[in-house]
């Protein structure tokens, strides 16, 4: 009776203790966005498109939950359709894929964004704004299939310098939801209008009221280059990954255009693919003036 007693305390805090160590432990997700935002966003009835993309070189090489995409030698992407509906607020569209290690392609739902910033963030030494985004994601990405994405945009520019910082805080509603933190950064130093030298840096914390280890954490640190060819704006990187909770080498691309002039020539003329960090402080709320020119018909 004693031993089998024995047993059963011994079997009870056996599966009490990995109980434990799976709370502490957070599914992350598989990233088809690798990207600081600063804020600028397309012009007032403009239409934008980008195409992001990512690729672990050397990846870890176990699903972060069962049914789960391998990380390593995975393809991940999404076009991203986006439209300027005023000066201080973007709406934006995506189709996130992955194509793993086997050459199999799963979809992963979908995603829209609402994007509000500070206007003319790129005329602007502080600029500003945040980005709220809701998608909906299918097994092998995520356990829970909606999620909330909010993302706070808070950038300095100086001269030919600029530093942003996005502290991402992901929220996945079900069962196997959680809150979790994911700040990244990014310093870059412009070479004239069109070319751009920086790093940026990448983390997946873990829960917000609980971080992981140092080990399970994500850390990335990225070299990126951007420029534009002809119509086109290029982002482009190599990462590295700092602890062994990290993909240890992922090379990522973001290639973007604008699809129509749109009806404002305020916003700025940088790359869009260099832009993706948004908005400044003075004015949330545009004008009488610029809402009715925004109304008016071409030609008014």
């Amino acid at each position: 009776m004693a031993l089998r007693y024995q047993h059963t305390l011994g079997l009870a805090s056996l599966l009490a203790s990995c109980a434990l160590a799976l709370s502490t432990l957070r599914a992350h997700a598989v990233t088809d966005e690798i990207q600081v935002y600063n804020a600028d966003i397309a012009k007032v009835g403009q239409w934008t498109l980008q195409s992001h993309s990512n690729y672990a070189i050397s990846g870890r090489k176990d699903p972060d939950f069962e049914g789960g995409i391998i990380p390593h030698h995975a393809l991940n992407g999404t076009p991203e359709l986006a439209y300027g509906i005023t000066e201080w607020w973007e709406m934006g569209f995506y189709a996130p894929y992955a194509v793993d290690q086997n050459r199999e392609f799963s979809s992963n739902g979908g995603k829209i964004r609402q994007l509000f910033v500070t206007p003319n963030a790129a005329k602007r030494e502080f600029f500003y704004g945040v980005n709220f985004e809701v998608s909906y994601a299918t097994p092998r990405f995520l356990e829970t299939k909606w999620n909330l994405e909010v993302r706070p945009i808070i950038g300095v520019r100086k001269n030919d310098y600029e530093f942003i910082v996005n502290p991402i805080v992901d929220v996945g509603f079900g069962v196997n939801g959680d809150v979790t933190f994911l700040p990244c950064a990014r310093f870059a130093r412009n070479f004239g209008e069109n070319f751009a030298l920086g790093l940026e840096y990448y983390t997946d914390l873990g829960r917000l009221q609980n971080f992981l280890p140092l080990n399970q954490q994500q850390h990335n640190l990225y070299g990126v280059v951007d420029f534009k060819i002809g119509r086109f704006d290029v982002n482009a990187g190599i990462g590295y990954g700092l602890t062994s909770g990290s993909d240890r080498w992922m090379a990522k691309m973001i290639i973007g255009t604008e699809l129509n002039e749109g009806f404002s020539d305020k916003s700025s003329e940088t790359p869009k693919s260099m832009r993706r960090t948004r908005p400044a402080l003075s004015s949330l709320s545009p004008t009488a003036a610029t809402l009715s020119e925004a109304m008016l018909p071409a030609g008014y």
